[in-house]
């Protein structure tokens, strides 16, 4: 795992819009913020709202969800170059930021390994990663930054977990 890298989940759309908005209004763009989350929970949050920032990337992706098929492994790797994000029909995430690529990386047989599979393969210990399967299965979302310093890391794991609801929050 990288020095630095902080995630954590988020049970309920107001929790993790909070977070959100915090980690942008600190100056992190969507090329340094990973969403994960299930098509089940876009569904249930987003589906009609797009109002929010949140709701907008996750609408984004479910155009680019119908066009990946039989080529996975390539199809996201050229996505993933362009930063969108995605949707993966067969696994039913939605997913955006860095990750995106290391999704890429790990190809079709990564996806089809699990979800557990990414997330190790991402960098998350496999006891960490089964936590969030666990919570993704069930409506949760996970948010993943490499803040800029040690401070900004210990801050965002205290905010999250302070201000946010956030779980399973490690740095």
């Amino acid at each position: 795992m990288e020095p630095g890298m902080v995630t954590g989940q988020f049970n309920d759309k107001e929790s993790l819009e909070g977070a959100y908005k915090s980690l942008r209004d600190q100056g992190l763009t969507d090329d340094q913020i990973n969403v994960i989350m299930s098509d089940d929970t876009r569904k249930k949050y987003y589906a009609d709202d797009t109002t929010s920032e949140i709701g907008s990337k996750a609408a984004e992706g479910t155009g680019v969800g119908g066009a990946i098929g039989g080529t996975l492994g390539a199809i996201i790797g050229g996505i993933a170059a362009i930063g969108t994000n995605l949707v993966l029909p067969g696994v039913g995430l939605i997913v955006w930021g860095p990750i995106a690529a290391a999704l890429a990386g790990a190809g079709a047989g990564g996806l089809t390994g699990g979800l557990i599979g990414a997330l190790i393969g991402w960098g998350i210990p496999e006891d960490r990663a089964k936590l969030y399967e666990e919570g993704i299965k069930n409506g949760g979302t996970v948010l993943g930054v490499h803040p800029r310093s040690a401070e900004e890391a210990v801050s965002l794991k205290t905010d999250w977990e302070t201000n946010h609801r956030g779980q399973n929050v490690y740095n």
